[in-house]
């Protein structure tokens, strides 16, 4: 679990929950702590802190656990979502995920950096103040861009730069799917590439003059609005990865996203993205596959990422997720919020139970893994009752109808699930 772009010590709730789950895990106060995953990908599999038992041996002895047609979709042994606590102190590389029919090209191929043939869509729900990137900008952004950050130019050529803004200028919000939208999207994709082709000694000389460039024009940076954040973001970034591609790919052509506590992104498919900083609530399908762009000192295979992305170009607002009622569960003085993405492998549930408080909530047909995040509380469901505090996981098998209590403080919990409709 430790990661160099984690949060220190106890102050990353990653290593706070994996503490309290785990007796035998004990917080180093000097070393960062990234990620808790929780699941059955085989990387790291989830275990029964009493017995030892890999929670891919429990349900592959009874699949009755992931129900008939969970099974039957998804196939046996293993959940299909991967649930993650992230604490993010230094933003984590610029990436994406193939799909499906992508990703099991690339494992044949390459199975060393990519370890499986699945799909990764995966959505964030912030737990604290959170910041990111997700998505290309919509393109009248780009074009400012363009047209005032010399650097960016003088890298991806001003030919490049030229028929960019040829193309897309007054066909900016083109119909999806029309034929001026595909000239858009084969647009963004040559200067993309152009960007990631760029060699690293240029790109070293060029960050350079764009940092220096945005601490001495902070305002209105990147023909942004007329504050210095992106500057100011820049700035920052480059302190973490020093005259990095990832400012350029990043931070000047990627949506930059912030998430107040209980707001969700959702990042398809072949959509670019990064987290920057704040702890989350993530859930994706059951997948390690990643193509990076950018932050990162890993494997960087520019040429699939370059040919696989979608080129999508929505503003921010369309990259947040409409939090939804949960029918199925009722209580007073609790509030339960669906974060529904349009995909099979899962959905979240968010229920905060008030002090003295019980969530009811009706048996779902399928497998779950459920962490708390805050309070403390009981959980309780076929016969049995446990106590729930901070940080505790636990998983329930499908058909299961489950009670939460409060018993001390807000009780707030986030359940992945996977169920058939």
């Amino acid at each position: 679990m430790a990661n160099v772009s984690g949060k220190i010590g106890n102050s990353s709730a990653a290593a706070q929950f994996a503490a309290s789950s785990d007796k035998d895990f004990v917080i180093d106060p000097s070393k960062p702590y990234a990620e808790l995953w929780m699941g059955t990908h085989p990387s790291v599999p989830s275990k029964n802190v009493n017995t030892g038992e890999t929670l891919r041996e429990i349900v592959t002895k009874d699949e009755s656990l992931l129900h008939d047609e969970v099974v039957g979709k998804f196939g046996k042994g293993e959940l299909p979502f991967l649930f993650k606590v992230l604490s993010i102190n230094k933003a984590l590389s610029i990436q994406a995920h193939p799909d499906k029919e992508l990703g099991a090209i690339l494992h044949k191929k390459d199975p060393k950096n990519y370890p499986d043939p699945n799909h990764k869509p995966e959505m964030a729900i912030a737990v604290t103040e959170f910041e990111g990137f997700c998505g290309f900008k919509p393109l009248e952004q780009i074009v400012a861009v363009l047209d005032t950050v010399p650097e960016f130019v003088e890298l991806i050529g001003a030919d490049t730069a030229e028929q960019f803004k040829k193309t897309v200028t007054g066909n900016e919000h083109a119909a999806a799917d029309s034929a001026q939208d595909k000239k858009n999207k084969e647009a963004l994709q040559q200067l993309f590439g152009r960007l990631m082709r760029s060699s690293d000694d240029k790109v070293t000389d060029v960050a350079k003059r764009l940092i220096e460039r945005a601490q001495r024009e902070p305002l209105g940076f990147g023909g942004s609005s007329s504050d210095s954040e992106l500057a100011n973001l820049l700035i920052r970034l480059n302190g973490q990865f020093p005259n990095d591609i990832g400012l350029f790919c990043g931070g000047l052509l990627l949506n930059y996203v912030k998430l107040s506590p209980g707001e969700a992104m959702f990042l398809r498919a072949k959509d670019p993205h990064a987290y920057i900083s704040g702890d989350i609530i993530e859930c994706m399908a059951a997948s390690d596959n990643v193509v990076r762009a950018g932050f990162t000192p890993k494997f960087k295979d520019v040429e699939t990422l370059v040919s696989m992305l979608t080129y999508s170009y929505a503003p921010v607002i369309e990259q947040k997720m409409e939090p939804l009622p949960f029918p199925r569960a009722s209580g007073d003085n609790t509030e339960f919020t669906l974060y529904n993405p349009p995909i099979d492998e899962f959905a979240v549930l968010q229920a905060k139970i008030q002090p003295g408080a019980t969530g009811k909530i009706s048996a779902i047909d399928g497998p779950s893994i459920i962490v708390s995040t805050s309070g403390k509380g009981t959980i309780s469901g076929d016969n049995v009752s446990l106590d729930f505090n901070t940080g505790n996981v636990f998983f329930i098998g499908a058909g299961v109808d489950v009670e939460l209590k409060a018993t001390d403080g807000e009780f707030t919990s986030y359940r992945a699930f996977a169920e058939v409709e």
